[in-house]
């Protein structure tokens, strides 16, 4: 065996060792949105069980597959681990409104909390409050704990073009008689307010904050795939190690 290979072969192992904990996403690690947006520990958690849908934008920083998709949730009332039985994502173009809201869907899919390419963590603590914006109900503090669902290595995903604006929406199915999932506010702003509307149909609407009246975002991040990144990684250094002819 010659160096070179040696050296790719050794690379690649490490990399494939990295990819399960790469199913999780922390901050500084790589994205392609505009920017994350990272939860609020003592924000809200607003109703986003089915029917419920809630929706909010990116605009997309890299050409490409969307393979991953990383969003922060809790359940009312319970700081135990969500328990969904299904979890639906979609991705829209953008209608800029005013204002702005999902317009054409461009991609669904439904995950079951069973899927293998479905992870949940326990991420963080803080005093968060419950919202649901279909009733105006509010209660703050409601839990303390919140999780991070992260879907990696999605098949046929949507490929997203640099500088386009996209939304995400996600409406969590929970058994009855289990706490309601809803998903978390972040401390970070993009553009215009979340929405949230119902299933079939949403009439969307913008999401504020119920004791303020201030705009809210929700906290998610998109990442690349970390099987195409070893094979990037992989590729330059044969190519970087390939002899001058």
């Amino acid at each position: 065996m010659n160096i070179r290979f040696r050296t790719v072969l050794a690379l690649g192992v490490c990399v494939l060792c990295a990819t399960a904990a790469w199913a999780d996403w922390d901050p500084g690690q790589p994205h392609k949105m505009h920017f994350p947006q990272l939860p609020d520990p003592a924000g809200w958690d607003v109703n986003a069980t089915y029917p419920k849908v809630l929706a909010d934008d990116w605009r997309c920083s890299q050409t490409g597959p969307v393979t991953d998709i990383h969003l922060w949730v809790s359940s009312q009332g319970y700081d135990g681990r969500p328990n969904f039985q299904q979890m639906r994502l979609s991705i829209h173009d953008n209608d800029p409104g005013p204002p702005s809201k999902p317009r054409n869907l461009l991609w669904e899919r439904i995950f079951t909390i069973a899927d293998p390419i479905v992870k949940i963590r326990q991420y963080g603590t803080g005093p968060q409050g419950w919202f649901d914006p279909n009733t105006g109900f509010w209660r703050r503090p409601d839990h303390e704990v919140f999780y991070q669902v992260n879907v990696v290595g999605i098949p046929q995903p949507f490929v997203q073009k640099l500088g386009e604006i996209y939304w995400l929406d996600a409406s969590f199915y929970v058994p009855p008689g289990v706490p309601r999932v809803g998903w978390k506010t972040s401390r970070n702003h993009f553009m215009d307010d979340a929405v949230w509307g119902d299933l079939p149909s949403p009439q969307w609407k913008e999401l504020r904050d119920p004791i303020t009246q201030e705009s809210l975002d929700l906290a998610f991040v998109i990442t690349p795939e970390p099987q195409a990144l070893l094979l990037l990684t992989l590729g330059g250094l044969i190519l970087a190690r390939r002899p001058a002819r």
